[in-house]
């Protein structure tokens, strides 16, 4: 089942800057979140415990940190006959500890009367990204603000999705609609890859060259993980009942092989849908080809023997890698084709930092990135950002 709108997983968030009491152990051991009005308004005013998650997101995946426990939310001063006082008490925990005064701080509401609370970094891409998932164009201050989500019909695509999964939410978006069609083409479990991409993109009639192709490739890789879901959840439960009589090794091997399973078929997905649409506009291009130090570019145009032709000109030259996340992976990239001086990274990573894409102009690297994703970044970096259908033009304009 797709449950698609910020309201099947939230009824409201409250966000601001820690301030140093809050988040420095060495200015204060009261291990509390201060409250008010604003919060009272998402937490109620009676004194409560609820059980939470913490989670500390960072743009190195390595110093994520999650953790589960209790809030307490009360009044410090109940006894008092005309004053108010709350407070959010919290336990030590490896994500609190990982914070730092003016750190973003989401105390995040659940349908089930659950807490998450999400804590990024001041200024990095995961701030902008979790700001972006509730809807926040404000800078957050010191004051907390609060958003009602209890009736927010914001879509969540996959996109989003990704970001939810990041902080720690199971996000359902399988649709059993799609399960007889699934098992009927595919009765012996995942196909490769490629094969995997063709049918996705079979399921969305009328998507073609005539369109905006930002919005097409959004559209299949949406639709591919939908499938996807959708098929693995049934495999899943199907080798679940099966049972594993009490085989450790072999449960983990197949908790590990899913994992190992998704990530990689998430990159090559889009690059498989990036070659569709570079297809169906008729541009010339070599797919994984060797350059220099057994480097492949996912992408090099207009092909591996112009590239390899010194007496070709440079400057009509150009690569494209295809990351759908890239934090610090963005690197990568750069020692792929040393002819091309500019090089060119497809992704659907929002709101990378000001930081991070000023480091990527000074290593002459670009971003493309589907349009309807310009806007998770700030106006000072838009300029600098190439859509796919922008992408396409340039690269046409140079191979005639």
């Amino acid at each position: 089942m797709i449950r698609d709108t910020l309201s099947h997983y939230f009824e409201g968030v409250a966000y601001k800057r820690l301030s140093a009491v809050e988040a420095s152990r060495s200015a204060s051991n009261q291990h509390e979140f201060n409250g008010d009005k604003r919060l009272r308004e998402l937490l109620g005013p009676d004194r409560q415990a609820f059980s939470a998650r913490f989670v500390y997101v960072s743009d190195d995946d390595e110093d994520s940190l999650s953790a589960e426990g209790t809030l307490t939310w009360y009044d410090a001063r109940e006894r008092h006959p005309s004053r108010s006082e709350y407070r959010l008490y919290f336990p030590d925990n490896p994500p609190i500890a990982a914070a730092v005064e003016g750190d973003l701080l989401v105390i995040a509401k659940r349908p089930d009367d659950t807490i998450l609370v999400v804590i990024a970094p001041a200024r990095s891409t995961t701030e902008n990204q979790v700001l972006w998932l509730f809807g926040v164009s404000d800078d957050p201050q010191s004051d907390l603000q609060l958003k009602d989500l209890s009736i927010d019909s914001t879509r969540l695509t996959a996109v989003r999705m990704l970001i939810l999964e990041q902080v720690g939410i199971e996000v359902e978006t399988t649709d059993d609609n799609f399960l007889d069609l699934l098992l009927d083409r595919f009765p012996d479990g995942f196909p490769g890859t490629r094969e995997f991409s063709v049918f996705a993109r079979g399921t969305i009639p009328g998507a073609s060259r005539e369109l905006n192709p930002d919005a097409v490739l959004l559209a299949w890789w949406e639709r591919e993980e939908v499938l996807f879901k959708t098929l693995e959840r049934h495999l899943l439960e199907q080798r679940i009942r099966r049972g594993f009589d009490g085989d450790v090794d072999g449960f983990i091997a197949f908790s590990m092989s899913i994992h190992q399973t998704r990530r990689s078929r998430a990159g090559r997905a889009l690059e498989n849908h990036v070659e569709q649409i570079l297809v169906d506009h008729e541009i010339r291009y070599a797919r994984g080809s060797v350059t220099e130090n057994g480097a492949r570019p996912d992408f090099l145009f207009p092909g591996t023997v112009e590239y390899r032709n010194p007496g070709y000109p440079a400057e009509r030259l150009t690569m494209l890698g295809v990351k759908s996340t890239c934090k610090d992976r963005w690197r990568q990239v750069l020692a792929e084709s040393v002819r091309i001086e500019e090089k060119h990274l497809f992704t659907l990573e929002p709101g990378i930092s000001v930081a991070q894409t000023n480091e990527m102009q000074a290593n002459r690297l670009r971003l493309v990135l589907p349009e309807a994703l310009h806007v998770t970044y700030k106006p000072e970096q838009r300029q600098w950002l190439v859509s796919l259908a922008n992408f396409i033009a340039l690269v046409r304009d140079r191979q005639h």
